[in-house]
């Protein structure tokens, strides 16, 4: 299924997915407007946060939280307590967290019967939902602003090292219980990652990664590994820049330089970057248009497309080996070993037949890498029609996916 919209939006969207392989404007206000109930259009203003935008419309309690990482960034966090009927005991808490470029709107923008956050919701779970540094709701920290270069220096390492670990403490802290986590994208990456360094085991329950990216070798999105290799090898005289926002000019003149190298079809970007997705509806695109691509750290890109030219899960490299030793005390950044990962911790995987970013091969690979992990705690769904973003905002993943992602952790003692 093709899914077409104007030329700017093919840009954006296509922009926001290639840079889930590669890699909101200003500073928003937090106001926290009332918990009122309107069933009337699908999203509002989201000036007042995710909640008052997505949620609360539908009849669902949601509440906005602020949570500091130890290196100072606040992030803004959802919780949807219960479901629309409310009610029940005590409540397993699930923690999702979104791929890079988006922020937790993108869980919540099919409707209340479709999307993953109220399905765990109307099922008896504590759903909370998170957004990472640089996006439009997570652009403050205690001394840095987000118009100065220092504000952007990070990659995903540092989501695993302190972002990760901040939503996990305090969704523990608030609940006093262990957390079933849901990753989609670099959402699996950061997961994968930080549980295979033993972060969160004390926290952890069990864990869901829907079109899971670690190993990127196969990708076979040529778009992609070609914005890969100019990311690692250019970016830094490409842009200049220490924040990529997509929406912004110089994003917007790499793409369509990217789009007019010789072999590279951008007609359907959609396509072109991750796989003909299914699935998809077009108001639900039209939705995603309004709210994303987000801003990341160009450094994040970097890591990203390192990852991609690598072939293996490794930390940021500096590109010099005395950089290297001076962060890490070896000339080559170390790797993440995913066979660390606890085996008998619950772990559902599930990836697509057409997904070009999480290419099948590829997760073989990573699925090599549990090989030994406790045959009856790890649960694997290949779907032969997904691609990357019918995990998300696929029209019929409530049947294919979401069901089964609640009855595995309905399965967990």
């Amino acid at each position: 299924m093709q899914v077409m919209a104007s030329p700017a939006g093919l840009v954006a969207l296509g922009s926001c997915f290639l840079v889930l392989v590669v890699g909101a404007d200003g500073a928003h206000g937090w106001s926290r407007g009332p918990f009122g109930r309107n069933n009337g259009a699908a999203a509002a203003p989201v000036a007042n946060g995710i909640c008052a935008a997505s949620v609360t419309i539908h009849g669902y309690k949601c509440e906005e939280h602020e949570v500091k990482t130890e290196d100072g960034y606040i992030l803004n966090m959802q919780r949807i307590p219960e479901g629309r009927e409310g009610g029940g005991n005590r409540k397993q808490p699930v923690l999702i967290q979104h791929g890079v470029l988006v922020d937790g709107m993108t869980w919540l923008l099919n409707s209340p019967e479709q999307n993953l956050p109220m399905i765990l919701a109307d099922n008896g779970f504590d759903v909370w939902i998170a957004n990472t540094r640089g996006t439009r709701f997570c652009r403050h920290h205690v001394s840095l602003d987000p118009v100065l270069p220092e504000f952007w220096n990070w990659s995903w390492d540092e989501l695993v090292t302190y972002d990760l670990p901040a939503v996990f403490g305090f969704v523990f802290n608030q609940t006093g219980q262990k957390i079933h986590y849901i990753g989609h994208s670099l959402g699996t990456l950061i997961g994968l990652a930080s549980f295979s360094e033993g972060h969160q085991a004390d926290k952890l329950k069990s864990s869901a990664f829907l079109s899971p990216v670690a190993y990127l070798s196969h990708m076979k999105t040529a778009l992609g590994v070609l914005a890969a290799r100019a990311f690692v090898g250019e970016i830094t005289t490409l842009f200049g820049i220490a924040e990529f926002n997509p929406k912004g000019q110089e994003a917007s003149a790499f793409l369509k330089a990217l789009c007019d190298y010789p072999g590279v079809d951008c007609y359907d970007l959609v396509s072109a970057v991750t796989g003909k997705n299914c699935c998809l509806n077009a108001s639900t695109v039209d939705i995603f248009l309004q709210n994303e691509p987000q801003s990341t750290a160009t450094k994040n890109m970097v890591h990203l497309a390192q990852t991609v030219r690598d072939g293996v899960i490794k930390k940021y490299d500096y590109g010099r080996p005395d950089y290297n030793l001076m962060r890490y005390g070896e000339p080559t950044p170390p790797a993440y070993n995913i066979s660390n990962i606890a085996r008998d911790l619950p772990i559902f995987i599930s990836y697509g037949g057409q997904d070009a970013l999480s290419d099948v091969q590829d997760v073989q690979l990573l699925l090599d890498h549990l090989k030994f992990h406790d045959v009856n705690k790890l649960s694997v769904q290949y779907i032969k029609d997904y691609a990357h973003a019918d995990f998300i905002m696929g029209i019929n993943a409530k049947d294919v996916v979401y069901n089964q992602v609640v009855q595995f952790f309905k399965n967990q003692p």
